[in-house]
């Protein structure tokens, strides 16, 4: 716990918020008023968040219509208070979260309380007065609401609110190579990288050569002039620039002001959900007030789709409408639209409630914290494109009336023939992780292979602390996540078949995810970690042709895609471009940035206690490792014997002593003799062939560190890895920091001095030339120095890196080795929480991202499920909570290439029956005559669809490659 905050349980969130921001959410205490299906979604995730307290309400009681999505009401409850009963399963999530459950009127006096208040379920006249209230007294105000396939969503957060991060980004840095003196002064900066800023930004300099009174300087506005350059303030006072230089961004505090929701009824402002609807929000509008009149006058919802109703509700709707002043004001209203409002609104989805109640609990968030930029004012969302793609089908009333059933809530939307159809579904979900969780809490409410159906879940991985903060299924107690997240959703529905797997999907386990198996699926969906794992399961799913569902988050960013056979591409179709690679050469000398000290200190990790030691266990195991070695290209060889000679000869601990004097040797040769011979090799006045000086731009000149055991980094690198190697020969360690600086007084460190004709490579190139180089007489020299396997007696244990146990040294030698390196280059130092970030390469999760996400998922399920035919039905969605950006996308088309006047899609296959019903196998002939094509068309064909992914045997391949001969 730091600073209040248990960083093993919300690692994940604080590299999306930040520990500032954490701590002003746990000073914030929320109201969340409604219990039904939008309101538990919504304090799901504020708790899991970790505010400082929840109170629950609701004057309600569970009724039919609230199982539908209510994951926290169960049959049993039914005529319960929604509030009271939900609140003991609701305080489960987080044990830093009080949760309350009340049950009495919102009056003045109780509202003051509270920091936030969200309404949800509420009338109009209570979402006004409350509304009032609140913006009266400085309480932040949200409405969230959902009808059927609408949803709608209100933020008031006070006159006057300072946003600290507007976009969540982390601030750009760039390397200065020219400052003019100008008025304005014109800076340029390296042609390595694009600098990324926007004008507006506001930067500080440091490091700066000759114009020295930009360093330290208040933040300057900045205009962009292009990709390298941009001009700051008056600099033509300023001393000439010489050389150097580092531009840093700042985030400057905004402030905004919000109008109450009475005051901004006239006059809305929306945030955009669908760039194809820019009428939508401005009729959602008036379609939600006629909804709340509908409401007030009959003391209910228009039925499902009852025609009566919802000639009705659309006079209502011009009523409202012709009484608006201001922008609210429609001047064509869309009655097919406002009709279709009425016939579902008394519907309740949980994957609405999923997607709304994510964006909901994320403007909690902003209210309490202040960062991210909220919703200004109003939001509208609709999934009309989930119902009948036919727009002449029109369900009857007798259809979607209520069955006093647990789906009465989606019967009202899609009436009971999707549910029947949605009960048989046998579905694949692979992952049950934040993503896997959420998606099975959907599968529960909406009846997903709660018939004949099935599905099933695999999940290889153990549950974590740091897992607790999204994965909402697990509690500290539970140990597999597949087993543990299959028994808690057959708590929310029993009627769900379910099955539970600890499986990799891959090759490996292809004997069980056969082709019995995947031509039973009726779909697949990813809730996977890694782009491998995905590609993989998109090759299954073409080859098989099932549809699949594919989705991500990092942070506030969340993206969906579905991929449907013979309709749209494959996710393998499009990829991202590959991370940017840090150049070796810039790891091993030229370090400019904390993410380079970094990379070098896990690179360090990984070859000192795991691929040593690997090296070395193989040589003593295995009798090929040595003819194996020896083919390797160029002059790794040498390098694998040299550490395998290391491992078993000159570095063999045989105790702890040894151990502490072995990391003391090691830490001297990092961070002195090298640094000396580097700067033999390059003097700090050291010029290039054109005489500008070698450590300028983004070369950073070091010097050597002196070692002191009275210095806590220097020890915490002797502590650390001095037990990651005594673990590495099974020798015992020590946490005795004293006794260690006692050692280290004996150890004797041998004088250095730097060697003329040493080689150290300037770039890339230069080291990718030299290293084919292979010194054969210190091969031979190695091949005869190494000990007999039979002779030694100790084993070796590699280490696999774990960056989230804090007892097992790991990321303490992490962070002492880059923060030593990045002394050495004065670099500016990282602490343990950013270090883990960068080095563990985790990536920044968020519950409401999740949640908001997985309702889009299953949006997208409910039309797999009735079969829509139509690409522009399905859609791809794109969104940043932090901004806030949602954008919507058809899928892209399946491309169609053409060969000899047949089209062809990656869908597409050659299915020809080898075997016929007498048991004779098929000749070549039959084969080749099958396709009435020349054998070359006949590959034309066949190898386009291996370059589709498609499977083709080899030998098979080879036969046709002989015919086309």
């Amino acid at each position: 716990v730091a600073e209040g905050i248990d960083e093993g349980l919300y690692s994940r969130q604080l590299y999306v918020l930040g520990h500032e921001a954490m701590k002003r959410m746990q000073n914030s205490n929320v109201l969340i008023s409604g219990m039904r299906g939008l309101g538990v979604e919504i304090a799901k995730n504020v708790i899991l968040g970790g505010v400082r307290s929840v109170t629950v309400h609701d004057q309600g009681v569970a009724e039919w219509g609230d199982l539908s999505s209510q994951f926290y009401l169960r049959e049993e409850d039914l005529g319960k208070n929604r509030a009271e009963v939900s609140q003991p399963r609701l305080a489960e999530l987080n044990n830093y979260v009080p949760v309350t459950a009340y049950t009495g009127a919102l009056t003045e006096d109780y509202l003051t309380k509270f920091q936030v208040v969200v309404l949800t379920n509420s009338t109009l006249d209570e979402q006004q007065h409350l509304g009032e209230l609140c913006h009266s007294k400085g309480i932040k105000f949200i409405v969230a609401d959902t009808r059927g396939l609408f949803s709608q969503l209100f933020c008031d957060f006070g006159e006057e609110m300072i946003v600290y991060d507007t976009n969540g980004e982390q601030p750009l840095s760039a390397m200065i190579s020219m400052i003019t003196k100008d008025n304005p002064g014109v800076v340029t900066c390296l042609d390595e990288a694009r600098h990324g800023f926007e004008s507006g930004d506001y930067v500080t300099f440091t490091e700066v050569q000759g114009m020295t009174e930009l360093n330290g300087c208040q933040p300057v506005e900045i205009k962009v002039l292009g990709p390298y350059t941009f001009s700051i303030c008056d600099t033509a006072g300023f001393t000439d620039y010489v050389r150097g230089g580092i531009v840093s961004q700042v985030k400057m505090p905004k402030k905004i002001s919000f109008k109450s929701i009475s005051s901004s009824m006239d006059e809305p402002e929306f945030v955009m959900t669908d760039f194809a609807k820019f009428e939508s929000p401005g009729q959602l509008h008036v379609g939600f007030q006629a909804i709340h009149a509908f409401q007030k006058k009959h003391n209910r919802l228009p039925a499902p789709w009852s025609q009566t109703d919802g000639d009705e509700l659309l006079t209502l709707a011009k009523e409202v409408n012709s009484a608006q002043t201001g922008s609210a004001k429609i001047e064509q209203l869309d009655e097919a639209l406002i009709k279709k409002l009425s016939f579902v609104a008394a519907g309740d989805l949980a994957p609405i409630n999923a997607f709304i109640g994510g964006l909901a609990a994320q403007e909690v968030m902003k209210a309490c914290t202040g960062k991210f930029m909220p919703i200004m004012q109003w939001l509208y969302f609709d999934a009309l494109e989930c119902l009948a793609e036919d727009e002449g089908v029109v369900l009857t009333e007798e259809e979607c009336a209520p069955r006093n059933c647990r789906y009465d809530g989606q019967i009202a939307v899609f009436g009971t023939k999707l549910q029947d159809l949605l009960a048989k579904q046998r579905y694949f979900l692979v992952g049950a992780g934040a993503i896997g969780c959420e998606l099975l809490k959907n599968f529960a409410m909406i009846g997903l292979a709660c018939g004949e159906g099935e599905v099933i879940v695999t999940d290889m991985d153990t549950i974590e602390k740091s897992n607790l903060n999204r994965q909402f299924l697990f509690r500290p107690s539970d140990k597999m996540k597949s087993d543990t997240a299959a028994a808690a959703v057959k708590q929310m529905n029993p009627s769900i078949k379910i099955t539970g797997h600890q499986n990799r999907v891959g090759p490996d386990t292809e004997r069980i995810y056969d082709d019995d198996f995947f031509e039973s699926l009726d779909g697949v969906a990813n809730a996977l970690d890694n782009v491998d794992a995905r590609m993989y399961m998109d090759r299954r799913c073409v080859y098989y042709r099932k549809p699949l569902l594919e989705s991500g988050t990092l942070g506030t960013k969340g993206n969906v895609q579905v991929v449907i056979p013979f309709l749209t591409e494959s996710y393998s179709s499009s990829q991202d471009p590959p991370e940017k690679s840090i150049p070796i050469c810039t790891l091993k000398n030229f370090p400019n940035a904390i993410e380079h000290t970094l990379q070098w200190a896990r690179d360090e990790f990984e070859g000192l206690f795991k691929q040593s030691p690997e090296s070395a266990m193989q040589y003593l195991t295995d009798p090929k490792f040595m003819e194996r070695t020896l083919k390797l290209p160029g002059a790794q060889p040498i390098e694998v014997l040299e550490a395998v000679y290391k491992s078993l000869v000159t570095d063999c601990p045989h105790s702890w002593a040894d151990c502490v004097a072995w990391a003391r040797n090691h830490w001297q040769c990092q961070y002195s003799n090298n640094i000396r011979q580097l700067l033999h090799n390059f003097p700090p006045d050291q010029l290039t062939s054109s005489g500008a000086p070698f450590w300028s731009g983004p070369k950073r000149c070091p010097h050597p560190l002196e070692f002191s055991t009275s210095n806590e980094l220097h020890m915490d690198y002797i502590m650390a890895g001095a037990n990651l190697f005594a673990q590495t020969y099974s020798l015992p360690g020590s946490n005795d920091r004293v006794g260690v600086a006692k050692i280290l007084q004996e150890v004797k460190v041998p004088a250095f001095t730097p060697r003329s004709g040493v080689k150290i490579h300037v770039s890339d190139q230069e080291l990718q030339n030299n290293s084919w180089y292979l010194d054969d007489s210190r091969l031979e020299e190695l091949k005869t120095q190494l000990p007999t396997p039979e002779s030694y007696q100790y084993k070796l244990n590699p280490i696999d890196f774990e960056k989230d146990d804090d007892t097992n040294y790991h990321m303490d030698f992490i962070v002492a080795a880059s923060n030593l390196r990045a002394e050495n280059y004065d670099i500016p130092p990282t602490d343990r929480h950013k270090s883990k970030l960068i080095a563990g390469k985790i990536i920044p999760a968020i519950a409401t991202t999740t949640a908001a996400v997985v309702g889009l998922v299953c949006l997208e399920l409910i039309k797999i499920v009735q079969g829509h035919k139509k690409l522009e039905s399905y859609k791809n969605g794109f969104m940043n909570l932090a901004l806030p950006f949602f954008g919507f996308s058809e899928p892209i088309a399946a491309p169609k290439h053409k060969y000899y006047e047949i089209d062809w899609t990656l869908w597409d296959r050659f299915e020809v029956t080898g075997l016929q019903p007498n048991g004779e196998e098929m000749t070549l002939r039959q084969f080749l005559d099958y396709f009435k094509v020349r054998p070359h068309q006949l590959i034309s064909l066949v190898w386009h669809h291996v370059g589709s992914c498609l499977q083709l045997t080899a030998p098979l391949f080879s036969l046709l490659c002989f015919l086309s001969e």
